[in-house]
Order: C-alpha cells, then sequence, then structure tokens
C-alpha cells in the first residue's frame, strides 16, 4: 500500500461514547495499527447547541478505558472555522454555490406543496437564479448538486451508485456564517491527508455530498468504507431500551475493556470462525474483505460471556485496577499472597469485575453487613452451640493448614451428631456476610487464624 495510512474518528460532543461510535474507533485504530499509519481523533462540535464540554470529557475517558490512544488529536472544529469560512468564496466564485434568501417559511411552505403533489420534499433551487445578486438580508449558503450521478466505490459495501436528482443543494454555511457538517468534514479530512474514511453505515447518505464538495474544491478524494449497524436482538436500531449503550456503563457495571474489544470487533467483522481475539491478533486480522454485508446483533450474553473469559484469563494486576472501582483494598492487604488466592479462588465464579469485588470482600473489609434476610434464615439459635465448639477446637490449633482445619471440623460433626450442612451455611454468612463465597476451609485459610476467630468470636458475643 504506497499512499501513507491517515485514520479518523470524528464523534460529536452530544454525549457519552456509545457502542457504535466506539467501534467505530476500534475499526479505524486497528486499520491504522495493521498499515503503521495514523490514528487521528477529531472532535465534531459545530452543533453548538447540543455539544458539551462534559460529552469531550466522557468521550476522552472512554477512548482512554478502552486502550485506544490517537497519534493526534484532539482537533475541535469549533476552533478551525477560520479555516472553512475561507473556502466559501472560492465556491461561490466558481458557482459551486449561491446565497440563498429563503426563510424557513418559504421553506417550510415549499415542502409542503411538495407533498401536497406526492414529490420528494427537496429544497427547489429557487434561490440559484438569485446567485449574481448580493441583498442585504440575512441568507444561507448552498451548495450546488450538478446533474448526473455519483458511484461510491466502498470497500465493505461495493459500488452505490447515487442519482442527483435524490440530493438537494444542501446548506454548507448557516444564517450565522456558522458551517455545517458535511462542509467542514471535507474540509478537515482533505487538510488532515485523511485516507480512509471508515464509518457506520448510517453515514453513507452523506457521502455523495462530501464527494462532490471535495470535487469542486479540489481535494483528494478518500477512500470509504462504511460497516454495517448495530442493531439490537429485535432487529431494530440499537437505543436504551436494549440496555445500555454507552461504554462507560459497561466499564460501571464491571466489564473489563478487553472484553469490550473483543465484543466491538465481531459486531459487523469476522475472522474465519474464531471468537477471541488479543489485541494482536484484531490488528494482523482486520480488514474489509471480512466485513460483514449484515447488521451486527448486539447480544448482551455474548459479551458477558466474554467477560467472564477474560476475567478468568487477566493478570493479577489487571483485576487489581478493576477492582478499585468497586472496593477499596487496605494497602496492607494489596499485595499479599493471602489476596493473589482470594481473587484465584473467586475468578472463576464471576461474570463481572462487581461479582468479583463482592467475592474479594469478605477478605478485604473488616466491616461486613449481614442481611437481615441471610441473618433470619441461617443463623439460628441452635447453631451457637456447635459453632462455638468449632472456635473452641480452632483456637487450640498451633498449625493453621487445611488438614488440622478438617480435623476441628470433623470432630465438632461427631460430637454434636450433625453433618456439615448444619454449620456450612451459617459459618459462610458469618465469615463472608455472603450466600456464596470459595470453600469454608479456603476462606479460613485466607484470612489466617486471628482474623478468622475474631470474627466467628464477635458473632457469639453478639448472638449469646
Amino acid at each position: 500500500m504506497n499512499k501513507k495510512i491517515r485514520v479518523r474518528f470524528a464523534p460529536s460532543p452530544t454525549g457519552f461514547l456509545h457502542i457504535g461510535g466506539a467501534r467505530t474507533a476500534l475499526f479505524n485504530y486497528l486499520y491504522a495499527k495493521k498499515h503503521q499509519g495514523t490514528f487521528i481523533l477529531r472532535i465534531e462540535d459545530t452543533d453548538q447547541e447540543r455539544s458539551t464540554q462534559e460529552a469531550v470529557d466522557a468521550i476522552l475517558e472512554g477512548m482512554k478505558w478502552l486502550g485506544l490512544d490517537w497519534d493526534e488529536g484532539p482537533y475541535f472544529q469549533t476552533k478551525r472555522y477560520d479555516l472553512y469560512k475561507a473556502e466559501i468564496p472560492k465556491l461561490l466564485e466558481k458557482e459551486h454555490a449561491y446565497r440563498c434568501y429563503c426563510s424557513s417559511e418559504q421553506l417550510n411552505e415549499m415542502r409542503a406543496a411538495l407533498r401536497a403533489e406526492k414529490k420528494k420534499p427537496k429544497y427547489d433551487g429557487r434561490c440559484w437564479k438569485k446567485r449574481h445578486e448580493v441583498l442585504d438580508e440575512p441568507h444561507t449558503i448552498r451548495f450546488r448538486v450538478p446533474e448526473g450521478h455519483t458511484t461510491i466505490n466502498d470497500l465493505v459495501k461495493g459500488a452505490v451508485k447515487v442519482d442527483h436528482r435524490e440530493l438537494e443543494d444542501f446548506i454548507i454555511a448557516r444564517s450565522d456564517g456558522t458551517p455545517t457538517y458535511n462542509f467542514v468534514v471535507v474540509i478537515d479530512d482533505a487538510k488532515m491527508d485523511i485516507s480512509h474514511v471508515i464509518r457506520g453505515d448510517d453515514h453513507l447518505n452523506n457521502t455523495p455530498k462530501q464527494i462532490l464538495l471535495a470535487q469542486a474544491l479540489g481535494y483528494d478524494i478518500p477512500e470509504y468504507a462504511h460497516f454495517p449497524m448495530i442493531l439490537g436482538q429485535d432487529k431494530a436500531r440499537l437505543s436504551k431500551r436494549h440496555g445500555a449503550t454507552a461504554v462507560q456503563m459497561y466499564r460501571d457495571m464491571g466489564y473489563l475493556p478487553h472484553a469490550m474489544l473483543n465484543f466491538l470487533v465481531r459486531l459487523g467483522w469476522s475472522h474465519k470462525d474464531q471468537e477471541i481475539f488479543s489485541m494482536q491478533e484484531m490488528t494482523d486480522a482486520f480488514g474489509f474483505e471480512s466485513a460483514g454485508k449484515s447488521p451486527g446483533i448486539f447480544n448482551p450474553e455474548k459479551l458477558l460471556w466474554l467477560n467472564q473469559h477474560y476475567i478468568k484469563e487477566a493478570t493479577f494486576e489487571t483485576l487489581i485496577k478493576a477492582l478499585a472501582r468497586f472496593i477499596t483494598i487496605p494497602q496492607d492487604r494489596l499485595e499479599t499472597p493471602e489476596m493473589r488466592q482470594v481473587i484465584e479462588l473467586s475468578r472463576d465464579r464471576a461474570k463481572t469485575i462487581e461479582e468479583l469485588a463482592a467475592l474479594c470482600r469478605f477478605y478485604v473489609d473488616d466491616q461486613l453487613e449481614v442481611l437481615d434476610k441471610d441473618r433470619e434464615k441461617f443463623l439460628k439459635p441452635e447453631s451457637r452451640i456447635h459453632i462455638q465448639s468449632l472456635v473452641n477446637g480452632l483456637k487450640d490449633l498451633s498449625v493453621w493448614s487445611k488438614e488440622e482445619i478438617e480435623k476441628v471440623f470433623k470432630t465438632t460433626l461427631e460430637a454434636g451428631n450433625i453433618n456439615f450442612k448444619h454449620i456450612g451455611q451459617p459459618l459462610r454468612i458469618i465469615l463472608t456476610a455472603s450466600r456464596f463465597s470459595p470453600s469454608i476451609y479456603d476462606v479460613l485459610l485466607v484470612m489466617g487464624k486471628d482474623r478468622s476467630l475474631q470474627r466467628l468470636s464477635a458473632w457469639l458475643s453478639t448472638s449469646a
């Protein structure tokens, strides 16, 4: 590939980094990395009414969480208005654009009349004949769509032919002088030497307008790749009714970033039958030839399965970092062999980091609170005598090992003529404040003799 690869992710800062945007960012990132190219972040904030700094921060935060580091930017379109405005006189002079003096009321009347005639309600170009007049009246600037057609040689969809009769003379500058989306995108892509525009196919209807503008301005045309949309399992466009749509929401629910990346890369793209991808494998395999022709279906169960897989595979350091969002681990327990053991004992049981945090809480937190319903169901007065007997036996142990602990349990069960089930769940509730935990023997071992006896003795003293 001779041309230097330069791609861009260009979100509008009107909300969080959503699933579709994150996938677009990932595809651009992978293509740049595969070809030793440049990945540019551009914030398209020309919609000043809806753009917010909070949304900018959320987008940057989401990108950083996913590990999609950009090589250039972020560039902000609102900081580049002079660049865009300098191009308008060129288009006016060459009659590729003209001033439109129509008021919103006139435009509404025109479109209503066209609808009444069962015609497409597009602008009829009525101000084109005034193009040589310069009136001291409010006006927009419209691009003059030429006759003919545009063929988009899309790298995903193949050749897409658009008849220009389907287009209207579209606005490139508003009445207040601010440039519009399609206009600024074309200039930015040209000035930034963008080689490939990789995005969702919801932007496909903008592409012929952008190609026409680039041609009128004398710019090189980038190559285009439009990936199919992401749909919910009901085949409707992905929305809040399908669950969380922002990547930060998944972070806050306890998903690992690589699980999200692995999930996203398979929405509209595939590589043989492979499901699990490292970042290097994604990068090496990514290409447009393997893009899907039909929409990607957002399957929350699949994402959860991937997350569980990566929790099992993650390093201790990765999990400790992720756990910090859900629990505070005391410094003196952070790097202990026992903390590592707790994670090893718990990771196979957890589908999310939030669940893993709940399973680790018995070790890191000394202020556990037993739920009233668990206290009523499991901590019966008749359990007290057996647990007291167990505590007496554990206190006498000089060696705190699984073998010695099991001997004490056996003696206690025989003396009380009971089975393990009579004290197993009460012990679990007392020691972990949860119905679910590693085995009781593992819990006692990892907590150590002093903390285990302290927790059991505290319950005995409060239940007396």
